[in-house]
C-alpha cells in the first residue's frame, strides 16, 4: 500500500474547514487590525494584530495558529477573525499569523509520497510551521511596547494543524531541539492552548527535559484525523495526541488540564469560540501562577459529528490506494 496525494486534496480541507465554520457559526462583527511583516522565507509572512477596545490590566496576549493540514488555511479566514473577536472582547490582544504549508508545495508531497516516507513529510510539514510561531514569537517579543502587550503574558492557542505547531514549539523550546532556535532566549509562552493537538516525535518515549508552560489539551476521543492516542508506523516517528501527551506528563509529575469530548472527533479543532469561559478559566489561572491539574471528559450537545470530521487522516487527505 502506498499514499498518492491527490489536486483533491485542497477541495477535501476546504471543504473540512467550511464545516467547521458552520459548526461554530459565522456571526462577525466588524473587527480593526494592523498587519506586520514577521519574517522573510521563500516569502514574505505576515501576522495580523487585532487590538481590544477594553485591554486587559495586565497587557495579556493570545497568539492563534490557523488549522487546515498544512495544505490550506490562512491567518485572516472566517475562523481566524472569530477567534479573535471573542478574545479581544475579553480583553485579550490577539495576533493571528501566516505559516508555511508544506503540504501546499507538490513537488515536496511527490518527494515524501511513498508509505516510509510519510513520517518525514510531516515532520517536515510540522517542523517549518513550529520555526515560523517560533520567527513570530521573537517579533512579537521585540516589538511588544509598539503593540502594548507584555510579552512575558503570551499565550499560544491553535486549531488543528495550528494547535500542532503551537504545542510542538513548546515541546521543542523545552528540549532546546532546532524547530525552536528563533524564540528568545529565556523566553516561555504563559500558556498553551492546543484544540486538537499532537506532538510529532522521533522517540518512542515522549518526555519533556525541562517543564513546559501550562498546558490544557482539548481532544475530542474519536479524533482520527489528529489522533486522540497516537498514529505512525513502527519503528517511525509517531504523531502523539492528547491522551498520550497527557499520559507522558503524568509520568513526569507535570501539572496540565486535559478536556475530553466524548463521541466527537475532529469538530473539537474549531470550539475555542463555544468554550472561551473554559478557555479564559484556565489562562487566567496560568497568569496568576496558580498550579492546578485536571482531567476532565465532556459532552457538548452542540458538537455534532459530520462526514469529515469522523474521517480518518488518511481519508482525508485522499488516494489510498492498494
Amino acid at each position: 500500500m502506498y499514499i498518492v496525494f491527490k489536486t483533491s486534496i485542497r477541495l477535501s480541507f476546504r471543504t473540512l474547514a467550511c464545516v467547521l465554520l458552520l459548526t461554530v457559526g459565522t456571526s462577525l462583527s466588524a473587527q480593526t487590525k494592523s498587519t506586520y511583516p514577521f519574517v522573510q522565507r521563500d516569502s514574505t509572512l505576515y501576522l495580523d494584530v487585532y487590538r481590544p477596545q477594553n485591554p486587559r490590566p495586565d497587557k495579556a496576549a493570545v497568539m492563534a495558529v490557523f488549522g487546515g493540514g498544512f495544505v490550506v488555511g490562512n491567518r485572516d479566514d472566517a475562523y481566524q477573525r472569530q477567534v479573535a473577536e471573542v478574545l479581544t472582547q475579553r480583553g485579550f490582544t490577539v495576533i493571528s499569523i501566516d505559516y508555511r504549508l508544506g503540504l501546499k508545495d507538490s513537488t515536496t508531497v511527490k518527494k515524501h509520497s511513498s508509505l516510509f516516507k510519510i513520517d518525514d513529510l510531516f515532520q517536515y510539514c510540522i517542523d517549518i510551521a513550529t520555526e515560523d510561531c517560533a520567527a513570530a514569537v521573537r517579533w512579537v517579543c521585540a516589538h511588544a511596547n509598539e503593540i502594548d502587550i507584555d510579552p512575558t503574558r503570551l499565550v499560544l492557542t491553535g486549531c488543528s494543524a495550528g494547535a500542532i505547531a503551537v504545542l510542538q514549539l513548546d515541546y521543542c523550546r523545552a528540549n532546546a531541539l532546532p524547530a525552536a532556535k528563533e524564540l528568545p532566549a529565556d523566553w516561555k509562552p504563559a500558556a498553551v492552548v492546543p484544540y486538537s493537538g499532537g506532538i510529532m516525535c522521533h522517540k518512542r518515549d515522549l518526555k519533556y527535559k525541562t517543564p513546559p508552560a501550562p498546558t490544557m489539551l482539548m481532544h475530542g476521543v474519536k479524533d482520527k484525523i489528529v489522533h486522540y492516542k497516537h498514529f505512525g508506523l513502527p519503528f517511525c516517528a509517531k504523531m502523539y495526541g492528547a491522551k498520550t501527551v497527557s499520559k507522558r506528563m503524568k509520568k513526569q509529575g507535570i501539572p496540565h488540564w486535559i478536556i475530553r469530548f466524548e463521541g466527537v472527533g475532529h469538530e473539537v479543532a474549531a470550539w475555542l469560540p463555544n468554550s472561551v469561559d473554559l478557555f479564559c478559566a484556565f489562562v487566567d489561572q496560568a497568569l496568576a501562577g496558580r498550579i492546578s491539574s485536571l482531567d476532565a471528559t465532556m459532552t457538548d450537545s452542540e458538537l455534532k459529528p459530520t462526514k469529515w470530521t469522523t474521517m480518518t487522516m488518511l481519508q482525508m487527505y485522499k488516494g489510498v490506494e492498494n
